[in-house]
């Protein structure tokens, strides 16, 4: 355990399997304090995950991180009972098989990799403006090398649907541009934000479906890195990276160019906007019909 570290605190979102549960695992085995917002829960195989959550070090929040409703509870509870964050990794995300939609009505990928990141660095700001490092990481994907036409407004319903190369591409390059974007201004403020490709990891899971198509699933199975490889990426890029310009997209271990940079400022309005109306609207507007029904 480093000592530099023991009072270091990082939020790790899809912490419960591949690289988000790997990236878990090195945070507290050098001493960080590890805040873990999941859908499902740690494998109960594992020894020094269920003592760390016996020990506190380990604290674990559930949620569907693409249904505002149940972000919006969690998040509740985090803010009430966390002290602070250092580094936030926005991880959570993944290949799905066909074209699905999230309660809101928004393209799954969309929702859970482009729009719930900016609404969880939004709701956690003041936690992280507590923090030492300030810093956050979303975790990219070099997918998008094969976007070869970017649409924006398809975005939230695209009319057709490709495996990898379709939606979890496109809205990982939006998730990066708004990153791009917003980076300069949040570095104004103190909160170090980058996004960062973790490689080619092998995150294939027993009996799920990777949503990838066969060959690249083959070339995954039997060539490519465990996710620790990954997850150590995202790591030095919050911990050991520095002189990064602000909002970077991130590539072995450094600064990247984009394209499509056009489109950056109508993507981070484009969540800022679901943000303010849906997340925090729906809310006022739950107080609202709350209060009037207890006659205050």
């Amino acid at each position: 355990m480093k000592a530099v570290e023991q009072d270091r605190t990082a939020l790790v979102t899809g912490a419960s399997s591949g690289i988000g549960l790997e990236l878990t695992r090195r945070l507290l085995s050098e001493g960080w304090q590890v805040i873990a917002l999941n859908r499902s829960g740690f494998p109960q195989d594992d020894s020094r995950l269920q003592e760390a959550q016996r020990r506190g070090q380990l604290r674990v929040y559930r949620a569907d991180l693409a249904d505002f409703g149940s972000v919006r509870q969690a998040v509740a509870q985090l803010q009430a009972a966390e002290e602070k964050v250092d580094v936030l990794f926005n991880n959570a995300g993944g290949t799905f098989p066909e074209l699905t939609f999230s309660p809101q009505g928004r393209e799954l990928h969309f929702e859970l990799q482009t729009v719930v990141p900016y609404i969880l660095l939004m709701e956690l700001k003041a936690l992280l403006l507590r923090g030492t490092l300030k810093t956050v990481v979303h975790t990219s994907s070099e997918a998008f090398r094969f976007v070869r036409r970017f649409e924006p407004d398809t975005l939230e319903r695209p009319a057709t649907f490709k495996k990898l190369t379709g939606p979890y591409a496109t809205t990982k390059l939006a998730l990066t541009l708004w990153t791009r974007e917003l980076g300069p201004r949040l570095a104004a403020e103190g909160i170090r934000l980058l996004s960062v490709d973790p490689g080619g990891n092998n995150t294939l899971r027993r009996g799920k479906d990777s949503g990838l198509p066969l060959p690249v699933e083959f070339l995954m199975r039997w060539f490519f890195p465990p996710p620790s490889h990954g997850a150590s990426l995202l790591y030095e890029a919050a911990v050991g990276a520095h002189g990064l310009p602000p909002g970077a997209y991130v590539s072995k271990g450094a600064p990247k160019e984009l394209r499509f940079r056009e489109h950056g400022r109508s993507i981070l309005e484009r969540v800022r906007a679901i943000h303010e109306r849906e997340y925090l609207g729906a809310a006022d507007l739950r107080a609202t019909r709350e209060t009037a029904a207890s006659g205050r």
